[in-house]
């Protein structure tokens, strides 16, 4: 048996349309949007509207023009922090956020814009109150991840957002974990501004992802170039999504990741959710019952996601994972995750951790033959 676990990282397989999607662009339409004045540059341009329009009813975003596209959630980070922050700004941000976060901090940091990291607890929970605690009245930006790739742990979104806008400051939510996995209503949880990626829960290609802006907030360009609109400027055009959009689109993945948000909005976030976490809950409590295994995460499910994170005493993760997938087909992944900050937090940074993550293929059968193999492996 072949078993994929490693969808915090790629969610695999995709839904038969996705591919469907991307093979019917490349053959019979082919071109960028915005980028030409025929019907195969129209049908590209209808695509990537669609794109917006659906990923806007996702993530209760409220208007589609605010969507930009990047090829992942990482470019759409820097795209967040570089267009918003200048020297003197202060930010806010947790203990356990992922390098996509982390590193263009550190870099802001030696530009002269500072950062507060909040402290998390070992499991990766998070009290708004030390947000609060943490602000400063220079605070321009409060940056958080919304899930843990390495903890599972869900931060309490709506809570900080409450408290970033009674400060006066914007709220910026890494959601790579957790688009398409867990319900997000930007309006209703506060935030400001959206980075996911394309190719994890909203099951379309590599080299897609975005920034969700609210109307309102402004970033400075951070990549100039071709827009396809008023070509006589020497600057990017002022409106969005074209502002932040500069060279040519990933137009193909942006076909598949049409596709993907579809089959999500067609089976529901709740219903994609129940599901990953009935796995999670059988995937933990299995798990658990082997000696010398640690979880790493929150023991309550409803503030977890599906990654489910482990050590075993005397024993390297990166070892286990090998032999799970060349001796039992069980594909996971091991080591730090690029998150090396959740890692110090857990106490884990010495070796890191084995990670499973089920996703909405993944069936309980996969599941127990996977906790099996660990057993026999050990």
């Amino acid at each position: 048996m072949a078993v994929y676990l490693d969808n915090a990282a790629t969610s695999w397989p995709k839904p038969e349309t996705v591919y469907t999607a991307v093979d019917h662009f490349m053959r019979e339409v082919g071109c960028t949007p915005g980028r030409g004045g025929h019907r195969r540059e129209e049908e590209a341009q209808r695509i990537a509207d669609e794109t917006r329009g659906a990923l806007a009813q996702l993530f209760h975003a409220p208007d589609p023009q605010g969507v930009a596209f990047t090829l992942n959630a990482t470019q759409a980070i820097n795209m967040a922090l570089k267009g918003l922050l200048r020297p003197g700004d202060h930010v806010v941000t947790s203990s356990i956020e992922h390098n996509a976060m982390w590193r263009p901090l550190q870099a802001l940091q030696r530009r002269g814009v500072r950062h507060t990291a909040v402290p998390c607890a070992p499991d990766g929970t998070m009290d708004p109150a030390d947000v609060e605690a943490a602000l400063r009245s220079p605070t321009r930006l409060v940056a958080v991840l919304h899930a843990s790739n390495v903890l599972g742990s869900l931060l309490p979104i709506a809570e900080v957002g409450e408290v970033a806008h009674r400060h006066g400051a914007v709220l910026l939510v890494d959601a790579a974990q957790t688009a398409g996995a867990y319900p997000i209503h930007m309006q209703a949880m506060g935030i400001d501004l959206l980075a996911f990626a394309g190719h994890k829960g909203t099951y379309g290609p590599h080299g897609t992802g975005g920034l969700v802006v609210h109307p309102g907030i402004k970033l400075e360009t951070w990549v100039e170039g071709g827009s396809g609109v008023l070509s006589r400027s020497d600057t990017m055009p002022e409106e969005l999504p074209m502002r932040l959009e500069a060279g040519t689109q990933n137009a193909a993945g942006l076909a598949g990741l049409l596709a993907g948000v579809q089959f999500v909005l067609e089976q529901g976030v709740d219903r994609i959710r129940a599901h990953e976490m009935a796995l999670a809950g059988r995937l933990i409590e299995r798990l658990q019952a082997i000696p010398g295994l640690r979880v790493l995460g929150p023991v309550d499910l409803e503030r977890r996601t599906a990654v489910v994170s482990v050590t075993v005493q005397g024993y390297v993760p990166d070892q286990l994972a090998a032999v799970l997938d060349k001796v039992f087909g069980v594909a996971t992944r091991a080591g730090l995750h690029c998150a090396p900050q959740a890692h110090r937090v857990a106490e884990t940074l010495d070796r890191g951790a084995l990670r499973f993550s089920p996703g909405f293929f993944t069936t309980a059968q996969e599941v127990d033959y996977a906790v099996d193999s660990l057993q026999q492996a050990l």
